[in-house]
């Protein structure tokens, strides 16, 4: 993905120091005292408050009692007016470089590590540096070992951290910040205190329990060989509250957390950084970047492929019930599928220059798909859903389990994962109304049918399925994403087939011929932007067993992007995925203008013996209009 540079632009400077009033209950003890007997600190520890370090055995008891796992938050961590300085220095002396990938959206500023004394830019930036030489200080790392509970002398005198800037849309998805050597994770918010910071806004810091893999029985001492990975929903949220300090030891498959998306047109702007020790943690092939790599093929698949559906009637006349190479379908077929497709797409020609294209390609995505009828009912019926529980459109994203319930299951876990499945099972009659009901009856009379299974056989020129899975899902704005990783890997090629529903018309949309910039601002323009995310992306699984070093989780120039699907109404899209391919959801942000509800099945093929294996698949996929 694309990586800019933009100039910085921190909130006014208008700053009160009143502490959030959603102060968690564990953080209660009194922050308005002194050092121990008011002795006066270290000059190098200046920028810092002087109740801070006074108070070291509130903090540590605080931070051992803290639920889901041990973590802090100091409020009034620096002196009053000082982080006023550094908002300024920033604005006036950085710039701020764009940042995505599968599991983020944010702007990062100055690196603190380059950040040399003596350096020109360090001579514009004075209070800046003062802090980074505070917090990197021996003093305040014996401190931090203190209120975490570590070894004295576990720190290293390393100095990890960067400014941070997440602008609204900006996110950062569940993982637990093992990398490397780190050992203590800490955020310093610098976000606009007037008014204060309150969950509508978003950014809060989310908190996830930890769960032994596969079940979900939480931790015990009794297990704690076995594996642990995080809840789906986060069990406690921080709001960024200026000039307060959050921090946690780095624990592999514990210290899971995330990044809210930022709802409001605030900046929510921090310090995050790191402390590091002599060496990595122990089991830390636990920790979510080496299980997202490690995972083996077709671990985290949607189970056994089951087979199509066999034909139940006949004619009665053989000739007319079967196809030839040129013509596949039978006037029974034909028949068929004309209640639930589009007869566009059912005529030879049409057949033809799809076969054609999905040859050249791999890949061809068919709008206007289903019939008109089938796809009103599935459109109205996502829409009222989406309208009851107030989603997409700017709507903050408050209630994590919204719209789950006995039919709509919240699946994990979300290092990996986060969106509903429908799971009701049993018939679901033609003339059902809710939007898992149309769904589910679409999926299994239509595309599991033996009529469709011969029109995607000859189109794609891959045969007649040997057999399907998949999912109907819900992805809400605010809440919902995939994350590219080694699980998803098939042992061999397959058919993916998804067919999405969202907000807007499922028309194609324009390009200026001269800028190739979108035309328009309508709900197909912003999902073909891209900006609110719910996109579908093909990249190649590096499977070189290379250590790209510590910036590997989050560097999205590691990853060869090979193919992008943009969300779009009634929709269908194909694609010919080899084991090599990994594909990810883009986490949808609440300015969408839906959910992103989609079928997505896979078809188990015989392999192309054509296909190409050199990733020459298009930036998007081929289009099929009307």
């Amino acid at each position: 993905m694309e990586t800019t540079t933009r100039s910085v632009d921190p909130p006014p400077n208008k700053r009160s120091r009143t502490a959030s009033a959603k102060e968690s209950s564990e953080q209660s003890a009194n922050t308005n005292g002194v050092g121990s007997n008011g002795d006066e600190q270290n000059e190098i520890l200046d920028p810092i408050a002087t109740h801070v370090l006074g108070r070291a055995e509130d903090w540590s008891a605080a931070y051992r009692d803290a639920t889901p796992y041990p973590h802090g938050i100091i409020r009034d961590f620096c002196k009053d007016g000082f982080l006023d300085e550094i908002l300024d220095e920033l604005k006036q002396n950085t710039k701020v470089k764009f940042k995505e990938t599968d599991l983020f959206r944010f702007y990062q500023s100055i690196d603190l590590g380059n950040l040399e004394y003596g350096s020109e830019l360090a001579k514009k930036m004075p209070c800046l540096v003062k802090l980074k030489n505070a917090v990197y200080s021996a003093e305040y790392r014996a401190f931090v070992e203190k209120i975490t509970g570590l070894e004295e002398g576990t720190l290293t005198d390393e100095v990890d951290c960067a400014a941070n800037c997440h602008a609204k849309g900006c996110h950062l998805l569940c993982h637990d910040d093992v990398i490397g050597t780190r050992k203590v994770s800490y955020i310093i918010y610098l976000t606009d205190p007037d008014p204060i910071w309150e969950d509508k806004d978003g950014g809060r810091l989310e908190l996830y329990e930890a769960l032994i893999e596969n079940t979900i029985s939480n931790k015990s001492d009794e297990q704690a060989g076995q594996r642990f990975v995080p809840g789906a929903l986060p069990v406690k949220t921080i709001v960024p509250a200026f000039n307060s300090m959050a921090y946690f030891v780095v624990e592999p498959g514990v210290s899971f957390h995330s990044v809210q998306e930022v709802f409001c047109d605030r900046p929510r702007l921090s310090i995050q950084g790191w402390y590091h020790a002599k060496g990595c943690p122990s089991k830390i092939e636990n920790a979510t970047l080496q299980r997202l790599k490690s995972v083996g093929k077709g671990e985290d698949t949607e189970g056994e492929f089951q087979p199509m559906k066999t034909d139940t009637s006949s004619t009665g006349n053989e000739e007319s019930d079967v196809g030839d190479e040129t013509n596949p379908l039978t006037q029974n077929d034909r028949e068929f599928l004309m209640q639930y497709m589009n007869p566009a797409y059912l005529s030879e020609e049409s057949m033809e220059e799809i076969r054609s294209r999905f040859e050249e390609e791999s890949s061809v995505k068919l709008r206007h798909f289903l019939t008109e009828e089938w796809s009103l009912r599935c459109k109205e019926a996502c829409s009222k859903e989406d309208e009851r529980d107030k989603v997409g459109r700017d709507r903050p994203a408050l209630d994590y389990a919204i719209g789950s319930n006995d039919d709509w299951k919240v699946i994990g876990p979300a290092h990996k994962q986060r969106f509903l499945e429908y799971t009701k099972e049993g018939p679901h009659s033609r003339s059902s109304s809710s939007a898992g009901e149309c769904l589910h009856h679409v999926r299994h009379t239509l595309f599991e049918s033996p009529a469709f299974g011969r029109w995607l056989g000859w189109i794609s020129s891959l045969g007649f399925p040997l057999g399907q899975r998949g999912r109907i899902r819900r992805f809400r704005p605010g809440l919902d994403y995939t994350v590219a990783h080694y699980g998803i890997l098939t042992t061999h090629a397959v058919l993916d087939a998804t067919l999405c529903f969202c907000g807007g018309n499922g028309d194609q949309c324009c390009f200026d011929e001269e800028t190739n910039e979108l035309i328009g601002s309508d709900d197909d323009a912003v999902w073909e932007s891209g900006d609110v995310g719910g996109f579908e992306c093909y990249i190649a699984a590096d499977e070189s067993g290379e250590d790209h070093g510590p910036d590997d989780e989050y560097d999205e120039e590691d990853d060869t992007k090979l193919l992008s699907v943009s969300a779009s109404d009634n929709t269908l899209s194909l694609v010919y995925r080899d084991p090599g391919t990994m594909r990810f959801v883009k986490y949808v942000g609440i300015g969408a203008p839906s959910s992103r509800w989609d079928i997505a099945l896979e078809y188990n093929v015989e392999p192309n013996e054509d296909s190409d294996d050199e990733n020459e698949a298009p930036e998007t996929a081929n289009e099929g209009n009307l």
